[in-house]
């Protein structure tokens, strides 16, 4: 390539500070392998495995025929941003208004324009470790420095306050929270995630809570930081209909926050996708607003493959995992095998993908080197092929 050329292809310092997501890039790859006809057991996406419910569906047909096909507000109808303060008032008792709701496309739009309106340049974000992918790419995007809150594998990946409140520095702008996290569906107290909130509150810190899997939290204490409504002004709650309700490819997520914030991120989304997909908003209102008995269907199932799992992971010589308390995710230590022509989490994944047909999501997108992530959102019978093909495959090291 000609200096010119390179010249020419020369990108933003913005566009360079981010890394493609792991996650999506082990989708890819998996995805080329089908197209060869390979039969490739999938462990690395992290979507339900479950259908879309019907009267979901219906509504987004409705939509359709009734031509709501139009441009919205861009933070999303009325109707749609009502059901969603609704929805969350009713089910965490918390309190927020139609001014505090902004809908995106999708959680991690929400969570891109929540980081892009509160994180500014050599400001100070707490991450703790493991994180989800998206986490750091999108604060080095905006120009923050991520501050990595390491997690004790042998406590669950637990995050407690007192962690929090050890890396808290002057230049401290936000603390990212994620209860139940991806990847090690870990879960943090009610107790833990209350006193942080009111240990940043006091410092002027934002929390930015990811509650993507808030519904599916095993312990018995399903909690929302929204319940604690006297420290709303100072943080930004940010969900998806995406897990809750298996709606991963209609995209539709939220945040709930100041109204100053919404504002500010409707304001950045105008200037991006505008508005969420019609349709997609109005099969959103027949989710918040119709049964949900589907819901608790889907979690008691997913506590199923969750303990189906990892029984299957602990059998196999070597590899060792904490039990995960929500999610659909369990984040095995493979580190034993390290050091045998494998060098890290990565090569790992990507033999098992190559040799064994079995597409897992490497630790090392997660902040974590001895690790590889394994969705259980299938059926017991694609758990039950995969986990012989790890096996077969760690055996034969």
């Amino acid at each position: 390539m000609t200096t010119a050329m390179t010249e020419a292809l020369r990108l933003t310092d913005r566009i360079n500070r981010i890394e493609p997501s792991a996650t999506m890039a082990v989708v890819a790859e998996a995805d080329k392998l089908r197209s060869q006809g390979i039969d490739v057991v999938d462990f690395g996406a992290g979507e339900p495995h479950f259908s879309t419910p019907q009267h979901i569906k219906d509504a987004a047909i409705a939509a359709i025929q009734g031509n709501f096909t139009k441009y919205t507000a861009v933070a999303g109808t009325t109707e749609l941003r009502d059901a969603i303060a609704h929805r969350h008032n009713v089910d965490f008792d918390s309190d927020y208004r139609r001014e505090e709701v902004i809908a995106s496309v999708g959680g991690k739009h929400a969570l891109f324009n929540a980081i892009q309106v509160l994180v500014d340049h050599g400001d100070e974000v707490i991450l703790p470790v493991p994180y989800w992918v998206s986490f750091k790419d999108i604060v080095r995007y905006a120009g923050g420095n991520c501050v990595m809150l390491e997690a004790d594998e042998a406590q669950g990946f637990r995050v407690t306050a007192n962690m929090v409140a050890n890396l808290i520095t002057p230049r401290t702008k936000a603390i990212i929270l994620n209860s139940p996290s991806n990847p090690s569906g870990a879960v943090m107290t009610p107790e833990d995630m209350t006193e942080v909130i009111r240990l940043a509150h006091a410092r002027g810190i934002w929390v930015l809570s990811d509650e993507c899997y808030v519904y599916l939290n095993y312990t018995g204490k399903n909690f929302s930081v929204g319940a604690l409504r006297e420290y709303k002004e100072k943080f930004v709650l940010l969900g998806s209909l995406s897990k809750t309700y298996a709606m991963t490819g209609w995209r539709l997520g939220y945040a709930l926050a100041p109204a100053a914030v919404t504002s500010a991120m409707a304001k950045l989304q105008s200037q991006s996708t505008s508005n969420p997909t019609s349709i997609v908003q109005k099969a959103a209102v027949a989710a918040l607003k119709g049964p949900q008995e589907c819901v608790e269907q889907m979690r008691r199932e997913y506590i199923e493959l969750r303990d189906h799992v990892v029984k299957g992971l602990r059998s196999i010589p070597g590899v060792t995992c904490t039990m995960p308390e929500g999610a659909f995710y369990a984040y095995p230590n493979i580190s034993s095998f390290l050091g045998r022509g494998l060098k890290s989490a990565s090569a790992v994944a990507g033999r098992l993908l190559r040799e064994a047909h079995l597409a897992t999501v490497p630790g090392e997108g997660f902040g974590t080197s001895d690790h590889i992530r394994v969705s259980y959102a299938t059926s017991k019978a694609e758990l039950d092929r995969g986990l012989e093909r790890m096996r077969k495959f760690f055996e034969a090291l």
